[in-house]
């Protein structure tokens, strides 16, 4: 039996009216969602096959971010053995579909003020931390997946050298920061827009404790849209405000969280060029190649900006250039 019959089965024990499933949205993982369409209302339904994936960390964060008032999904039942859950259905509405010039201001108001509660919650216990090991293992991806398998280079020893220097500088800014409840991918393809409590988060099992510029660097240094910088640098300023307000430890010096977000997002973009390549080489997922070249927009750009990330900046324009 397959697992399409196999969650169909599931459903109709917890499930007591007749229902339809339709295809909801398939992830970068190995999770498919569906959406169940009842005579009255819509779930979702997750399949996470055990041997790839653990339905554990995503109930349990969903615990923490409804504790924290933020619009997660509600799970109405669960079968971790078999990998299964049943989800409250927060729409079709993602950021990226519905962000227009007009209503950036507003949607991304609300995207912070949201944050802000997750962090204020911030449990230490509650979730693994985003060491050293973690963000290195991050960095890794990018000479193996990228710069090996993507582009078919091999580093020099001066090269090697450099990226090593810049790994421990990111690494040492990163670990002195804040540190909170992170989602880890809190971006606009993961923000829902909602009547009610906006916005519906999703896909935040990774969630981690962590810097506090993170989720920051992912709203608004989103691989798949792009603001320009005088927009981006008023909705941090209006995040930094709102968050000092809070009482959140953000820095005192906007200069220098403004420098702290910028290094978190330069972690952020090198492991993400790994991820997009590792889909493609390993997986067989074409899809996140055309989001490359921005990611690699904002990586150049900030690494060009401070003199203590210029090898580096130095070393992806030599990398990119065609043999």
């Amino acid at each position: 039996m397959d697992r399409t019959q196999q969650l169909q089965q599931w459903l109709a024990q917890v499930i007591d009216q007749p229902f339809t499933l339709t295809t909801a949205s398939a992830d970068a993982s190995f999770r498919r969602y569906f959406r169940v369409h009842l005579p009255q209302e819509t779930l979702i339904a997750m399949d996470a096959p055990p041997p790839q994936e653990d339905c554990r960390p995503f109930v349990n964060v969903a615990e923490i971010l409804l504790a924290a008032g933020l619009n997660a999904p509600k799970v109405r039942a669960q079968d971790l053995e078999q990998g299964f859950l049943l989800l409250n259905d927060l729409g079709n509405d993602t950021y990226l579909s519905k962000l227009t010039a007009e209503n950036a201001k507003t949607l991304y108001g609300d995207a912070c003020q949201a944050l802000i509660k997750m962090q204020l919650a911030t449990d230490p216990q509650a979730l693994p931390p985003y060491d050293a090991a973690l963000l290195m293992r991050e960095l890794q991806l990018f000479p193996e997946w990228y710069v090996a398998k993507h582009l078919g280079k091999t580093l020099t020893v001066e090269q090697q050298a450099v990226m090593d220097q810049t790994f421990a500088l990111l690494i040492d800014n990163i670990l002195q920061q804040p540190q909170v409840t992170v989602h880890r991918d809190y971006h606009s393809r993961n923000l829902m827009v909602t009547s009610e409590n906006n916005p519906g988060v999703l896909d935040f099992q990774d969630a981690v404790i962590g810097a506090i510029t993170y989720d920051l660097a992912s709203l608004f240094k989103d691989a798949y849209i792009r603001w320009d910088e005088d927009h981006l640098m008023d909705w941090v300023v209006r995040y930094w405000q709102a968050a000092k307000k809070a009482g959140l430890p953000v820095n005192e010096d906007f200069g220098e969280f403004y420098k702290d977000f910028e290094w978190m997002g330069v972690q952020r973009h090198i492991k993400v060029l790994g991820i997009f390549a590792r889909l493609y080489h390993r997986d067989g997922k074409d899809g996140y190649l055309k989001d490359m070249p921005l990611v690699m927009q904002y990586l150049q750009a900030a690494c060009e900006r401070y003199v203590e990330l210029r090898p580096f900046f130095k070393l992806l324009l030599a990398l990119e250039k065609a043999d």
